[in-house]
């Protein structure tokens, strides 16, 4: 059958349009929060300026659900430009020469990926990842080279090495990976700068001047107080501090997609936003609560603009980051092994299925070891629905305090008070703090703040049990070493069947593995 001319035209046409949209190249820009959390003006917090975020939610689809699998910076940045938990990956605490503190050679990285599919790539900011050879990036201005006040949080600084990464460029894809050193503190490091370095650049005798940033002064008596945060003067300082160093990186995020625009770029490129860890206060980063663990996340696709402005409820995870991108380029995940045969294998997805229709995802994961080197403190989590289970290894340690939230004004002033027998105005005690059950579940349906633990209620004896099943699977695929912790307890209440019956081991292990146990000395007391 012959196609009739007009028709004919009208199909090569589309064709031919069609193949020229797909010749253009598409690209990823990635814009990270140093300690971030949700004040924004996108997250309904309306104490706080924040145009150019709010800006970029309304052409993103907003996730409300978004977690970090653990809540420490250099290992958080490790499994989102790995796709790999920190305890498969090797990045256990933060990056560091002197303790080793670096990811197994043999990891395939994102950039290592991108790299070699010809997609250029980029990090301006905050790196704290290595080694060199599994994170390297073809254009890179971060602490390593530079002053990390000065790649991230001098906001013109950053936007004109934003502009040499795209003039500088070729014809291939990109990949540029912003990552601001904003809100992070800077008390315990730089003081002259305050609290969150909120005063550097801003134009005051021996600050210097950022040229591009307007500072914002906020009252303390103004913020948002989150539930887990004391409401103390201290406390409020605190926060109206951050929310300064906020303002900042927001007006930066505002300069770097400019540059995209002004390339000509922006159009073709899939932007996201979100943070590393918890905001540093209690209860936040270093815990994998839900404010140590929920991250903002904005997923901006020129693609996909039906759901430009919605909301998402989809549990999902910054482990997801890796094989987003790589489903964005269309790059598959190679076949390999870091030690011995077993493949590794990705556990997140890919987030583009979200910007098309919600899905039902509803399960995350999180594995915490360490932070500094000294706080040593194995957590692994898991959290189906409104249902999150913690399972912390070492419960007869009491939980360590980083430095720099240590000296931070809002925990010092809790410290005093609770020395001095005065009222905290906070919704935990030190003690409960420091001191934490193996197990704990809690149902944030009933109990959003993670103040009830439901782990021994036999009514949520089956939901335990599940969860748990959950995370064993997780961790015996991702080659977690604790699977095999010495401190692994039957359910509160129950017993593990003895040796013989085929479901469980001597040492008290499900399925018959062992854990060697007899190789420890007896604790005190008989425990």
């Amino acid at each position: 059958m012959r196609c009739p001319g007009p028709v004919c035209w009208a199909l090569l046409l589309a064709l031919g349009l069609c193949r020229a949209h797909r010749a253009r190249p598409r690209h990823v820009l990635l814009i990270l929060a140093d300690d971030g959390g949700f004040e924004s003006g996108a997250y309904n917090n309306s104490a706080i300026a924040t145009p150019h975020l709010d800006a970029l939610a309304r052409r993103s689809l907003v996730f409300r659900n978004a977690f970090t699998s653990v809540s420490s910076c250099s290992p958080s940045r490790a499994s989102l430009l790995t796709g790999l938990p920190q305890h498969q990956n090797g990045m256990y605490g933060l990056h560091q020469g002197v303790h080793h503190f670096s990811s197994f050679e043999g990891v395939r990285s994102l950039p290592l990926l991108l790299s070699r599919a010809s997609v250029r790539t980029g990090i301006i900011g905050k790196k704290h990842v290595g080694p060199e050879a599994v994170f390297p990036f073809d254009f890179a201005h971060t602490e390593e080279t530079d002053s990390v006040l000065q790649v991230g949080r001098n906001i013109t600084r950053i936007r004109l090495l934003v502009r040499e990464f795209l003039r500088t460029g070729d014809s291939r894809p990109f990949f540029l990976y912003v990552a601001f050193h904003d809100p992070h503190r800077c008390g315990h490091s730089q003081p002259q700068y305050g609290a969150f370095c909120e005063k550097f650049g801003n134009g005051e005798s021996g600050m210097g001047r950022i040229p591009d940033w307007t500072p914002q002064v906020y009252d303390p008596q103004d913020v948002q107080v989150p539930y887990f945060v004391p409401d103390t003067p201290a406390a409020r300082a605190d926060l109206a501090a951050q929310y300064t160093t906020i303002g900042r990186m927001d007006q930066g995020i505002g300069l770097v997609l400019q540059e995209l625009r002004a390339a000509g770029v922006l159009n073709d490129t899939l932007v996201i936003f979100t943070s590393d860890n918890g905001i540093p206060f209690p209860s936040g980063r270093t815990n994998l609560y839900w404010p140590g663990a929920a991250e903002p996340l904005l997923v901006s696709s020129p693609e996909h603009p039906s759901r430009w402005g919605q909301v998402s409820e989809a549990y999902v995870s910054l482990l997801d980051l890796t094989p987003t991108v790589l489903d964005w380029f269309s790059i598959p995940y190679p076949r390999y092994a870091i030690f011995g045969s077993k493949t590794v294998r990705l556990t997140g997805r890919s987030l583009l299925p979200a910007l098309d229709a919600e899905p039902a995802w509803s399960t995350v994961f999180g594995s915490q070891s360490h932070h500094e080197a000294t706080m040593f403190y194995p957590m692994r989590s898991v959290q189906r629905g409104a249902l999150r289970l913690v399972h912390n290894l070492h419960f007869r340690m009491p939980f360590p305090i980083d430095q720099d939230l240590y000296v931070s004004p809002t925990f010092q002033d809790l410290l005093n008070r609770t020395a001095a027998g005065r009222p905290t105005r906070w919704y935990k005690d030190l003690h409960g703090y420091y001191y934490r059950e193996r197990w704990e579940l809690y149902d944030l349906r009933r109990d959003p703040r993670e103040t009830q633990n439901l782990a021994a209620d036999p009514r949520y004896a089956p939901a335990l049990e599940l969860l748990r099943a959950q995370l064993a699977k997780w961790q015996w695929e991702t080659q977690d070493p604790w699977v095999c912790g010495p401190v692994l307890a039957p359910l509160p209440g129950r017993a593990w069947p003895a040796s013989g019956t085929g479901t469980a081991s001597s040492t008290g292990t499900p399925g018959g593995r062992s854990l060697m146990l007899a190789s420890f000395p007896p604790l005190p007391g008989g425990v």
